[in-house]
């Protein structure tokens, strides 16, 4: 197994380092791609120092699908995996693996995140849309075969979140597997200046509507699932109003970013359906353009 391991990044200088390092520790083997762009905080001159990074990638987009785009049509392994720059593997990483995808198209494992009061980790999710059976995976921690991630046409470029479970829904309808291995296991620190970021509710349940209705088209199913979303959402707004986490004006504002998003996430899916009837569901995937790199620097 030739494996590369890419790493898209974004000002996370100093928590790139420390995965480097990890990979360097536990995987000296695998080619090392990094995807910067466009960070501001010294990522370039970090990484261009180290011996142990095998291709730097420079992209202007800030969009993480357009980095994985990028680093996977440079990678040169007939596997490829993708971890997230603020996560580092841990000892048993490799091997899980490499007896993970030896038995599956994809693998993938959990995230170990220590926090103050203990550890947080994952487990499987799996659910049955539209006839199929989806195995979604941890996009900061997942391995392909070439031959997977190239069905898919890599990752869609229009979706800002959820790249990973439209990836997992389009692997579906594929027949591909998805392996799932806990000892595959990547690790995240607690910090201390830490905190939770204002939720994009319009991108969510536009991510949301624009993959189920393009991999699905618009069903009772899809509906379902988005409506149950959005009322549990809903409601836990409207707890949060109560207790005076959140304005009642803010709330309305949620309310009427969701209904935008589900509105476009339709439409926008939609034309999405039509321009890619095949399985792959993948109109704006790796191969539909070119100019991603804006530099690139390769010590192979």
């Amino acid at each position: 197994m030739d494996l590369s391991v890419v790493l898209p990044t974004l000002n996370g200088r100093d928590r790139l380092a420390t995965s480097l390092d990890a990979l360097a520790e536990h995987a000296p083997d695998a080619e090392v791609v990094v995807v910067n762009g466009p960070s501001a905080d010294g990522t370039t001159g970090m990484v261009r120092e180290r011996d142990d990074v095998d291709v730097l990638v420079e992209i202007s987009d800030r969009n993480l699908n357009v980095a994985r785009n990028a680093g996977l049509e440079v990678a040169g392994g007939d596997v490829v995996a993708l971890l997230r720059y603020d996560l580092s593997v841990e000892s048993s990483w490799l091997s899980a693996l490499e007896a993970g995808i030896a038995d599956g198209d994809v693998v993938t494992g959990p995230m170990h995140q220590t926090l103050r009061n203990g550890m947080t980790t994952e487990s499987l999710e799996r659910n049955a849309i539209g006839g199929r059976t989806v195995t979604y995976f941890n996009g900061g921690n997942v391995a392909f075969r070439r031959g997977a991630i190239d069905a898919l046409d890599g990752f869609d470029e229009y979706l800002q979140t959820g790249g990973a479970r439209d990836a997992a829904h389009r692997l579906a309808g594929f027949d591909r597997s998805v392996a799932w291995a806990p000892e595959m296991c990547v690790r995240r620190e607690f910090e201390a200046d830490g905190g939770v970021s204002e939720r994009d509710w319009g991108w969510k349940y536009r991510s949301l509507t624009y993959r189920l209705v393009k991999n699905y088209g618009i069903r009772p199913g899809t509906v379902k699932r988005t409506v149950t979303h959005a009322v549990s959402d809903g409601v836990d707004a409207a707890l949060g109003v109560l207790r005076g986490d959140v304005t009642p004006s803010g709330w309305v504002g949620s309310v009427r970013d969701v209904v935008g998003g589900i509105a476009t996430g339709v439409s926008d899916g939609l034309v999405a359906r039509a321009r890619d009837r095949t399985r792959t569901r993948n109109p704006h995937g790796r191969s539909k353009r070119a100019d991603r790199a804006v530099a690139r620097y390769d010590r192979r």
